[in-house]
C-alpha cells in the first residue's frame, strides 16, 4: 500500500492541490469581504457603524489608566468588573451618537468660542496669553505641558465641544415654574404625625414549635440555600515592575556617570539674593511710553552707580514693583527658573555687590543689585548612591518589564502543567491560595482581586486539565498566571451539618408569619374599636427625618389619604414582622427661607432639564439606530455619565 503511495505521490499531490488550494482562496476572498476575525466581535452599532470588542477593550484600558494617573490612591480592582466595562461601552455609544447628531446638524466651534472656553476654564486659562494687545491661546505651551500634538489637541477639543453642543441646547433651556416645582417639593418634604405598634418576630419565637420532619422538609425545599460555593486551591505567579527592577544588573560606572550628569538634582542649587528697581512698561505699551520708562531707568541707574548705598532708598521711592518696593527692592533668595529669563540671565551674570545695566523684560525696565550668593552644594556619591541606583533601575524597568512580560507569557504557555519553569526563569516566587472563589472576596488584593484572573482560573480548560492560565493583565505593568491545584464544585451540605441553621431559619420565618397574622388581626380589631389600641408615643416623620422608623412605615404613612385622618395603616415589614401605624395628622412644612426656596427651585429645574436631556438623548439613539449588542451585566446599576 505504501509503495503505491510512493509511486503515485505526484498524482496525489496534484489532487490535494486542486482540493485544498481553492479552499484557501475562498476563505481569503471571504475574509477580504467580511473583514475576517481580526476586527473582533461587534459589540455596539451607531448609524450602521460598528464598535468592535478590541476597540472597547482599548478604550476601557485607556479610561482606567487615566483614572489611575489622576487618582493613584484608588484601588484599580474596582474598575475590573463587567459593570465598569459596560459603562465604558455605553459612553462610547453616547459619544458616537452625539458626534453623529452634531455632524447631521452641521455644528461647528468657532475660534472665538474656543478662546472663551479657555479663558473661563481655570485649567486652561493659564495657557491664554496676550499678544499684540489681544488674548490668544498659546497652543505651543499647552502642547509642551500635555504632550499632545497640535492636530490631536485640536481634533479632540473640537470633537468634545461639538458633542456638548448637541445636548447643551436642551440642558441650558430647561426650566420649571413654581407651580410645577411645588407638588414635587411638597411631596418630598411631606410630614405626618404618627404612632406605631410593632409586632416583632422575636416576640413570637417561643410560640413556634418545629419537628425534625418539619426541618427535613424545609431543608429539601431550600437546599440551594445551604450549599457550599465552589472553591479552588491555586498557585500563581505575579510579574510586576518591581520584580523587573530587581532583575536589572546595574554597572557601577553607569551609576557614577549618572551622578555626574545629575549632580545638581541631588544637592541644593545655587541661590542668589538680589534687589531691583522696576520702572513698569508692558510689552504691549506704545513705543513712546516704553522709551520714556527706559530713560527714567537710565537716570536712576546713573544715580545708583554714584551712591550704591542709596539703592534701597531709591527702590522704595521709585520702584513700581508693589511686592518688593517697600522692602527696598529685596527679592530674597531665588534659584534659576524663578524669574523671567532676561532678569535671570542678568542676575546670574553679576558678582556679589555689582549693579547691572538697565535690563528690559516684559514687565518693563529693571536695575538689579546682587546682594548675596549661596553656592550649590552637591552631596558625595556614596551618600546618594542608593537613590541613584533606584532611579537607574526605574528608568530601565519599563523596557525590562516588556522583555520579561514576553518571556513570562511564553513560559506559562509552553509548559502549561507547571509554573516552576516560569518562576525559575524570571526569579519569581510561586504563591498559593486556598478557598478561592469565582468572584473576588471582600478585601482581596492583587491577582486575587482581579475578576479577569479569576475568570481565567475557573474557565473549563483550567478546571478540567489544571493547566496554567494565559498571562492576565491585573493592573498597570502587572501580569499574573495561575493554575488550579484542587477544585471542589458547589455542593449541598448534609442536613446533619446544617440542622441548627435550618432550624433557626425556619423558626424565624414562622415567627415572622405569626407576627404578621397578629398585626393584621389587631389592625382589624382597632379599626372597629380604637379604645383597645396600644400605640407608641407620637412622632413626626418625613422622608428626610424617619425618626428611626423603617422606610416601609414612612411610605405607608405618607400614602394614607390626608382627607381621612386619623386613620390606621398596616405595613408588612417582611422578616422584621409587622406594624400598625396610626396616622394622626398632616404636618405642614415650615416655609423655607427665601434663599433656600430659590435653591430648591433651581435644583428642581436642573433635575427637570436633566430628564429632558436624557429623553432627547434616547430619541437620538432611536433616530440613529444606536444599540448595544452585548447583554447588560446582572449587577449593573450604571449610567453613562460617570
Amino acid at each position: 500500500m505504501f509503495d503505491s503511495f510512493r509511486k503515485h505521490n505526484k498524482i496525489l499531490m496534484a489532487i490535494l492541490f486542486l482540493l485544498i488550494v481553492p479552499s484557501f482562496v475562498v476563505v481569503g476572498v471571504l475574509d477580504r469581504y467580511t473583514g475576517g476575525n481580526d476586527k473582533g466581535e461587534k459589540v455596539a452599532s451607531v448609524a450602521g457603524d460598528g464598535i468592535r470588542r478590541p476597540d472597547w477593550d482599548t478604550q476601557h484600558r485607556n479610561d482606567v489608566d487615566r483614572i489611575r494617573q489622576q487618582r493613584p490612591d484608588v484601588n484599580p480592582s474596582m474598575f475590573d468588573t463587567e459593570s465598569e466595562r459596560y459603562a465604558t461601552l455605553e459612553r462610547m455609544v453616547r459619544d458616537r451618537v452625539l458626534a453623529a447628531a452634531a455632524a447631521q446638524d452641521h455644528f461647528v466651534v468657532t475660534e472665538q468660542r474656543q478662546l472663551e472656553l479657555f479663558q473661563n476654564d481655570p485649567a486652561l486659562a493659564t495657557f491664554v496669553t496676550t499678544k499684540n494687545g489681544k488674548p490668544e491661546f498659546d497652543r505651543e505651551l499647552f502642547f509642551r505641558a500635555t504632550g499632545m500634538t497640535p492636530q490631536q489637541h485640536q481634533d479632540a477639543l473640537i470633537a468634545q465641544m461639538t458633542r456638548q453642543q448637541v445636548l447643551k441646547g436642551i440642558s441650558d433651556t430647561g426650566f420649571a415654574t413654581p407651580a410645577q416645582a411645588a407638588p414635587t417639593l411638597n411631596a418630598f418634604y411631606d410630614r405626618r404625625e404618627i404612632q406605631v405598634a410593632r409586632f416583632a418576630p422575636g416576640d413570637f419565637t417561643s410560640k413556634v414549635t418545629v419537628s425534625d420532619a418539619d426541618l427535613e422538609a424545609y431543608y429539601k425545599q431550600h437546599v440551594a440555600q445551604f450549599q457550599l460555593p465552589e472553591q479552588a486551591s491555586i498557585e500563581y505567579l505575579v510579574l510586576d515592575l518591581d520584580t523587573a527592577k530587581k532583575n536589572i544588573a546595574v554597572n557601577e560606572a553607569d551609576l557614577r556617570t549618572y551622578y555626574e550628569q545629575n549632580t545638581a538634582r541631588f544637592g541644593t542649587k545655587e541661590e542668589r539674593r538680589a534687589s531691583h528697581i522696576l520702572i513698569g512698561a508692558a510689552s504691549s505699551a506704545p513705543a513712546a511710553d516704553r522709551e520714556k520708562a527706559r530713560a527714567k531707568a537710565q537716570e536712576l541707574l546713573a544715580e545708583v552707580r554714584k551712591t550704591p548705598g542709596s539703592f534701597a532708598e531709591l527702590a522704595r521711592k521709585n520702584s513700581q514693583d508693589p511686592g518688593s518696593a517697600e522692602k527696598g527692592g529685596d527679592l530674597d533668595f531665588v534659584t534659576r527658573g524663578a524669574m523671567v529669563k532676561p532678569f535671570e540671565d542678568a542676575m546670574f551674570a553679576l558678582k556679589k555687590g555689582e549693579i547691572s545695566d538697565v535690563v528690559e523684560s516684559e514687565f518693563g525696565y529693571h536695575i538689579i543689585q546682587l546682594n548675596d550668593i549661596k553656592p550649590a552644594v552637591a552631596p558625595p556619591f556614596e551618600q546618594v548612591r542608593a537613590k541613584i541606583e533606584d532611579e537607574v533601575r526605574s528608568q530601565q524597568a519599563t523596557q525590562e518589564f516588556a522583555k520579561a512580560a514576553e518571556s513570562f507569557t511564553d513560559a506559562v504557555y509552553q509548559q502549561p502543567e507547571s509554573l516552576k519553569a516560569a518562576a525559575e526563569k524570571l526569579k519569581l516566587t510561586i504563591r498559593t491560595a486556598d478557598k478561592v472563589a469565582r468572584t473576588p472576596a471582600p478585601g482581596a488584593t492583587g491577582a486575587l482581586a482581579s475578576a479577569n484572573f479569576l475568570n481565567a482560573l475557573f474557565a473549563p480548560d483550567s478546571l478540567e486539565r489544571k493547566h496554567n492560565t494565559e498571562a492576565i493583565e491585573i493592573g498597570p505593568n502587572q501580569l499574573a498566571s495561575g493554575r488550579v491545584i484542587q477544585y471542589t464544585a458547589a455542593r449541598a451540605q448534609p442536613f446533619e451539618e446544617v440542622k441548627d441553621k435550618v432550624k433557626a431559619q425556619l423558626v424565624a420565618e414562622r415567627a415572622s408569619a405569626l407576627a404578621k397574622t397578629e398585626g393584621e388581626y389587631k389592625l382589624v380589631a382597632w379599626q372597629s374599636n380604637a379604645a383597645g389600641a396600644n400605640f407608641g408615643a407620637a412622632v413626626t416623620v418625613s422622608r428626610l427625618d424617619a425618626q428611626s422608623q423603617p422606610t416601609p412605615v414612612i411610605e405607608g404613612a405618607l400614602r394614607a389619604d390626608p382627607t381621612k385622618l386619623p386613620t390606621l395603616v398596616g405595613v408588612d415589614l417582611g422578616v422584621q414582622g409587622y406594624a400598625v401605624v396610626r396616622v394622626v395628622k398632616e404636618v405642614p412644612r415650615t416655609a423655607p427661607a427665601p434663599e433656600v426656596a430659590q435653591q430648591e427651585a433651581q435644583q428642581y429645574a436642573m433635575a427637570a432639564a436633566a430628564a429632558e436631556t436624557a429623553a432627547y438623548y434616547d430619541l437620538l439613539k432611536k433616530r440613529l439606530k444606536a444599540e448595544v449588542l452585548v447583554p447588560r451585566p446582572a449587577d449593573s446599576g450604571i449610567t453613562v455619565g460617570r
